[in-house]
């Protein structure tokens, strides 16, 4: 089976300073890996050079073919998606209009749009109530099923999340990782990078432990879960940590 995301030797720098050395992961269709490691790791690093948004040197296919010179927009048209951290959604403007921007690349005809829309509207039934809402009023937990509705307008069949439980109540963590498991049934990879260790890996089926710019452990979720280092490091009393 062809690998949905390839990334092999990569490095990326800012300025003289590498923040990501030699990483190497696969990603496999229909699959959930997490990135998990401490804070300043690199992790935010590679998914923005996976995306095309920051230069880098190494390897990066999808679903085989090389991403190499294909700007952000292409990338996205090709099924690849990035969820940021900070989520980065248009305050002043509505739910909705957040939705229709995030099928901008598609150029979708009226009818397809709107199937696109009430498909999230189903999925995320807090955003149907708040269609008319500007995306600034939204809460914590609004906020991320509005980046992530906006993500999947595009239809990707690899979601990139930075951070998707960052600054929100276990009980809509909860909520969103039940998505997150849900669109990987439904045949969407996920590469997921969380400073919620322990969610991370009870969630996902592979895992990867950055440090300092580099692949610290690779394996099983389950193994990484068991493995004394990580608990003692990442699982002990949970982590806090972001990039």
């Amino acid at each position: 089976m062809t690998p949905m995301l390839e990334i092999g030797d990569l490095h990326v720098a800012y300025g003289q300073v590498e923040a990501v050395r030699g990483v190497s992961l696969v990603l496999m269709p229909g699959q959930i890996v997490s990135v998990i490691g401490p804070n300043g790791a690199g992790k935010t690093t590679l998914l923005a050079a996976a995306m095309g948004l920051l230069p880098c040197r190494g390897t990066l296919r999808f679903d085989g073919e090389p991403l190499g010179g294909l700007d952000v927009e292409s990338r996205v048209e090709r099924g690849l998606c990035l969820v940021p951290e900070k989520r980065e959604l248009f305050g002043a403007l509505s739910v909705i209009d957040n939705l229709r921007l995030g099928a901008y690349v598609k150029r979708l005809g009226r009818a397809a749009l709107k199937r696109r829309i009430d498909a999230v509207f189903e999925r995320f039934a807090r955003l149907a109530e708040r269609r008319s809402q500007m995306a600034n009023t939204l809460s914590g937990g609004e906020r991320q099923m509005l980046a992530l509705g906006r993500a999947l307008m595009s239809a990707p069949r690899l979601l990139m999340l930075d951070e998707p439980s960052l600054g929100l109540a276990p009980r809509i963590v909860h909520d969103i990782l039940a998505i997150v498991r849900d669109l990987r049934d439904e045949g969407v990879a996920i590469l997921l990078v969380e400073q919620n260790a322990r969610a991370a890996l009870e969630t996902s089926d592979y895992g990867y432990v950055l440090e300092t710019g580099e692949i610290a452990l690779g394996g099983a979720s389950a193994e990484l879960a068991g493995d004394p280092r990580v608990q003692a490091t990442y699982l002990g009393g949970g982590t806090d940590d972001h990039d």
